[in-house]
């Protein structure tokens, strides 16, 4: 199967696309194009094609308005120096989506389709990659359920879009350290529920969190385990890890209530390659303050696609509050932020055979 390219009759002109990527920020600015596809239980994956980004009609009933059948990735496409596009790790990002379909009870999307549909937007739109440093193609692949249905079942139809956003730096002079307010009021997942999928509800639902965050002055939550709100698990879109005055590297461990990050794993591949000290290990709340307090750990960091590392500075909770070493960016956060930046963009070996160009 291919896709197709049906050229937007009306894009936006070069003098005006070009305004745009002055300062595009974060998800506000789309491309002229989208890939879209479709499966049934007729025809299986059919009628791929790029065609003109615009609305699309979705019947009232549609299942995913009521059931909430939604699973999305997100993923960057970088010019790299020599004026080649690049994806980073892209199939790992199709294999995390196969996994969150099979969660929510979806068609898996083959690997092969997912990277085609990414690719061809990519060259589709490639004059939309913001030429500034830091710049880059933000990537929104997701599935819905289409079927017009209200009976509570897994759907028969869906529908398979992928959206294109430019996107600037995520932090303008650099990356700053954020404040966590930690949630002993929510959770964001439980065993057995969808925590390792990426699917929609898990944002909807981290968002009163993230909301109390903000009234409390901190710039994101942080969420602790469901059954004992205890041990600590991620962010509302972020992973995190920690740093020890020893050299050790600890990040809590997946065991299906924490999404599998592809930043995380790499951070994690890097630090072994390395040769230092990484534990996939369960991390207390009260041992994360303790800890930082003794000096015992020295730095805190987030990671996902969007920002890539984050510093955290400065924890707060209820009847508590906490600086994380200097409440600054640590070395080793500055480190891996540097080294994977320089590898996705293509500015430092690729060793591990990350970086796949577009042809």
């Amino acid at each position: 199967m291919s896709f197709p390219f049906v050229p937007n009759p009306s894009p936006v002109s070069a003098q005006e696309r070009a305004g745009r990527l002055v300062d595009p920020g974060f998800g506000r600015v789309f491309t002229d194009h989208m890939a879209t596809l479709r499966w049934s239980e007729a025809a299986g994956w059919h009628d791929g094609r790029i065609c003109a980004r615009a609305p699309f009609q979705i019947d009232p009933a549609s299942a995913v308005l009521h059931y909430a059948q939604e699973i999305f990735e997100g993923l960057k496409a970088y010019r790299l120096d020599d004026g080649a596009l690049a994806l980073f790790r892209p199939e790992q990002n199709a294999r995390r989506f196969q996994r969150s379909a099979r969660r929510l009870a979806m068609p898996e999307l083959p690997e092969d389709l997912f990277l085609q549909s990414i690719e061809a937007l990519v060259r589709a739109d490639a004059d939309w990659v913001p030429g500034q440093e830091g710049g880059s193609l933000y990537l929104r692949p997701f599935l819905i359920a289409s079927e017009v249905f209200l009976g509570v079942k897994p759907a028969s139809e869906y529908l398979y879009v992928v959206l294109a956003s430019s996107a600037g730096s995520y932090w303008k002079g650099g990356a700053r350290a954020i404040s966590l307010w930690v949630s002993h009021d929510y959770t964001r997942a439980a065993p057995g529920g969808t925590g390792e999928a990426k699917c929609g509800g898990n944002y909807a639902t981290s968002l009163v969190a993230q909301q109390e965050a903000i009234r409390r002055g901190c710039d994101q939550v942080v969420f602790l385990d469901a059954g004992e709100r205890r041990w600590i698990e991620e962010l509302g879109g972020m992973n995190i890890f920690f740093v020890f005055a020893d050299g050790t590297i600890r990040t809590p461990p997946l065991a299906g209530t924490i999404l599998p990050g592809i930043t995380r794993d790499s951070i994690l591949a890097l630090a072994r390659a390395e040769g230092l000290r990484v534990e996939e290990e369960p991390y207390a709340i009260a041992d994360w303050r303790a800890d930082a307090e003794s000096g015992r750990l020295t730095e805190s960091f987030a990671c996902g696609t969007a920002a890539v590392v984050t510093p955290i500075g400065r924890v707060a909770g209820p009847d508590y509050g906490f600086t994380v070493g200097t409440g600054a960016t640590g070395q080793v956060t500055q480190h891996f932020l540097d080294r994977l930046t320089a590898i996705q963009r293509g500015r430092a070996p690729d060793a591990h055979g990350w970086v796949q160009r577009i042809g």
